[in-house]
């Protein structure tokens, strides 16, 4: 069956050239995929050994807040590239910067595979890391942001949590690969090689990543929304202008909504070190936790897609607050047997609150904060408050190893921060509006009308018999 969708004219939606949601949602897909899996090897790597690597002292703490604080420098970048590379986007199109994004991370991923160890070159070492790891940021900043534009702009009305929803699956696959790059080294080679050698192999492995991801991207096709956009002549001339003067507030809640993204950071690297680091002693493996990111980003990416389509069905607002205080509640368990050292309820509470209540965000952001601003400033609008909490988000490892050093009551202090974060959010997500029954043409509207919820019904059955 043709994968094209031409819509009506006078149906709300944009008419003047077809809509491709399979090829867009596959292309955003393998694209995060690919993007994600970059960016994520050097997380691994910045719990696992970058502390020993590249940040050797006598002081074991030292090195944990110096790799963690690598690691976030990434996403100081990312609101610098969620701002250029998002008005790039909404002034010449979504495709143009999600292949440029891809060809910058590939670059800089594989640069990162060849920096020699701080024994072999002192402290240009960790300083060509932090150069690195901010080109690898401001990549990154216009990646979600475009892909998620693109396929909801391409997708149907009715089922735009759906189709959009694969961008975090393929972020979620990324994950699932970069962790599988690493558990082989991590289990296999001996300590010394591991840490010589090879933690360098998934890193040179992005020039692969590189070529097939440019290659993809390349054939997607513009996005409907944005060509009417263009061919009215309707870009505006500061996107950024735009997006703060008419939807300001919007930026706002889609900042504090996007803290949630502290469970990935909580669980998969501040986490990792809690349980792996002498310092703590907690006495678990590396490849404990590699194995427990592997298998909870499997369940994540199977539900990821189930939690967009009930979105379409529900709304947005209600998966996203379940996802927001379920998640943040079951950290105090995952760190709490962390503690106590239970590696099968470790699992549990880890897969429960990553692999499951987690999804309820990670599958309806996307098309929920999208769908708050309108088609000439979206990349922008999302682009930078989603960054800026990224950066919040990302520093808060090197936070966490402050006020929760080793000795200190790790899943009390840690656990009650990242809950009081899902209850700001929570309420956040409550006052912003929800949009699955509003037409691509009202989007961004304070007062866009939704259609009808039985007549949305009949559309979106419709729509499924037709796909």
């Amino acid at each position: 069956m043709s994968d094209e969708i031409v819509e009506p004219l006078g149906s709300g939606e944009p008419a003047g050239h077809a809509k491709t949601p399979k090829k867009a949602a596959a292309s955003g897909w393998v694209g995060s995929v690919l993007e994600y899996y970059d960016f994520f090897i050097y997380a691994q790597a910045a719990a696992l050994v970058f502390p020993t690597l590249f940040f050797p002292g006598a002081d074991p703490t030292v090195a944990i807040v110096a790799s963690f604080a690598t690691y976030g420098v990434g996403y100081v970048a990312r609101p610098i590239g969620g701002f250029v590379l998002g008005h790039w986007g909404d002034k010449h199109g979504r495709k143009n910067v999600l292949v440029l994004c891809m060809l910058i991370i590939g670059v800089a991923t594989f640069c990162v595979g060849l920096i020699p160890s701080y024994h072999s070159i002192g402290v240009w070492a960790p300083a060509l890391l932090v150069v690195l790891r901010l080109v690898q940021g401001f990549a990154v900043g216009g990646e979600i942001s475009g892909a998620s534009a693109m396929i909801m702009e391409h997708a149907p009305f009715g089922r735009r949590g759906y189709y959009t929803s694969f961008t975090m699956q393929g972020v979620a696959v990324g994950q699932i690969l970069a962790a599988a790059a690493f558990l082989p080294m991590a289990t296999w080679l001996p300590d010394e090689a591991f840490h010589s050698w090879g933690w360098r192999i998934p890193f040179l492995l992005s020039a692969v990543v590189v070529l097939i991801g440019l290659i993809i991207r390349r054939r997607v096709n513009e996005t409907p929304a944005f060509l009417e956009e263009r061919d009215g002549d309707n870009t505006p001339p500061s996107p950024i202008v735009e997006a703060v003067r008419s939807n300001g507030a919007d930026m706002v809640r889609v900042f504090i909504m996007m803290l949630l993204t502290i469970i990935p950071v909580v669980m998969l690297v501040f986490g990792a070190t809690f349980a792996t680091n002498k310092a703590y002693g907690n006495g678990f493996t590396p490849a404990n936790l590699l194995w427990l990111s592997l298998i909870g980003n499997a369940v994540a990416a199977l539900l990821v897609p189930a939690a967009g389509a009930l979105s379409d069905k529900i709304g947005r607002r209600p998966c996203l607050i379940f996802g927001m205080l379920s998640s943040t509640a079951l950290c105090f368990g995952y760190l709490y047997f962390i503690s106590v050292h239970n590696v099968v309820l470790v699992f549990v509470f880890g897969l429960l609150a990553y692999g499951v209540a987690f999804q309820g965000f990670q599958g309806v952001f996307p098309s929920s904060f999208q769908e708050q601003f309108p088609t000439r400033s979206r990349v922008t609008g999302f682009a930078i408050p989603q960054n800026l909490a990224g950066m919040a988000t990302a520093i808060m490892p090197t936070v966490f190893a402050v006020i929760a050093p080793p000795g200190a009551n790790v899943p009390v202090i840690v656990g009650s921060v990242v809950f009081g974060i899902g209850v700001v959010a929570a309420i956040a997500a409550y006052f912003t509006r929800e949009t699955y029954r509003v037409h691509m043409d009202d989007l961004g509207r304070k007062d866009a009308p939704e259609v009808p919820r039985d007549e949305y019904e009949r559309r979106r059955h419709r729509r499924l018999a037709a796909t």
